[in-house]
């Protein structure tokens, strides 16, 4: 049976796999200029592509994963500086791309970008986003009795928001914020039959929106564990618990959600369960089940994999499917499902190694 050393380093192989083929086949300058960085949306890549603000801030946290990775596992030389060069650039074009400036009309998106710059200044040595605080403080009003509007139109709160916003509130120390933020999810939006955070309420009328996503349980996973305690523990453990029962495959790989937006869902997820599954703080048998689910999703993802050419270098790039334990398709791939993979692999490079005898190797 192979060792943990040999698990792990399979772990990080993988995941520099995944960072090489994503930001290789995705990533370039914006409009030719030189020192931008920003990922295109598709492959092949296409002119008049819409813009996904969020995506790229799934993008600067990709990169500062792989940065971190790297960084700790150089023993010469800091293999992690190429991945924090592009995040710097990452975070600059980001705003040059929207307009020059840091808000667009969606909460969600700006409480995603907020959370990956916070941890690019402390990993690249960029600015947080503080022109972005009052701006997520604005969408946290007493309206439907807490939580944050989704967007500016202000007819819906939802987790999607509410959930990243509390835990960007809670990594700058606004802990009572970020507790009455959880308080009103745990108290509106969980679904009882579950155990899992429903997506929203819409107005007027308080239309409950039943809806359950993976990537809305991983934030709320994450700002429990920020902010500690008996109680916030506890839910942690049992959302740890619902996931594993409600959002898996019958190969105990997580469900995911298909394309588009919700390419990004479940590795947005397994980015919090990475946390979960070395916090120790948790119970032994949250953390294992965290981890398990990680690392059995890793293995589908990467047993899935396909490789393409691409550019006029024909340079050979790993793509990855949007569903675990499906083979990855020909045709146009998303940047979001890609993302989604980079993602899991890199919190699969962040935990133990829980892996059964037969564990699949590399193929």
């Amino acid at each position: 049976m192979p060792t943990s050393n040999a698990f792990e380093e399979q772990a990080r192989a993988r995941a520099a796999a995944a960072a090489a083929s994503v930001s290789g086949a995705f990533g370039g300058r914006l409009f030719g200029l030189p020192g931008t960085h920003l990922a295109h949306v598709s492959l092949p890549r296409r002119t008049g592509a819409p813009w996904h603000y969020w995506w790229q801030a799934h993008y600067l946290d990709c990169l500062l994963d792989a940065a971190e990775r790297e960084s700790a596992n150089s023993s010469e030389h800091d293999d992690g500086a190429c991945h924090r060069t592009h995040a710097r650039r990452l975070l600059r074009t980001i705003r040059l791309r929207n307009g020059g400036r840091w808000r667009n009309s969606y909460y969600d998106d700006m409480a995603w970008l907020a959370l990956a710059a916070l941890r690019a200044a402390d990993i690249a040595g960029t600015r947080p986003l503080s022109a972005l605080n009052p701006v997520l403080a604005s969408a946290h009003t007493p309206d439907l009795g807490g939580g944050l509007f989704w967007n500016t139109s202000r007819d819906f709160k939802n987790t999607p928001a509410t959930a990243p916003a509390a835990l960007y509130f809670a990594r700058l120390g606004r802990r009572e914020e970020a507790a009455r933020l959880v308080d009103w999810l745990f108290a509106r939006l969980q679904d009882p039959e579950t155990g899992l955070l429903r997506d929203g309420i819409r107005t007027p009328g308080e239309r409950l929106v039943t809806d359950l996503y993976t990537y809305n349980q991983g934030p709320v996973l994450g700002v429990l564990l920020a902010l500690g305690g008996e109680q916030n523990l506890q839910r942690a453990g049992n959302l740890i618990d619902a996931v594993a029962t409600h959002l898996v495959q019958p190969s105990g790989a997580l469900r995911t959600h298909g394309g588009g937006d919700g390419g990004l869902f479940t590795g947005i997820l397994a980015r919090y369960l990475a946390l979960a599954a070395v916090s120790p703080a948790l119970p032994e048998a949250s953390r294992t089940t965290a981890g398990t689910l990680i690392t059995t999703t890793a293995d589908a993802l990467w047993e899935g994999r396909t490789e393409r050419e691409v550019g006029s270098r024909r340079r050979t790039v790993v793509v990855f499917p949007s569903t675990p334990g499906v083979p990855a398709g020909i045709g146009t791939v998303e940047l979001s499902t890609q993302l989604q993979s980079w993602m899991v692999l890199e919190a699969a490079c962040r935990v133990p190694a829980v892996r059964p005898a037969n564990a699949p190797g590399d193929g």
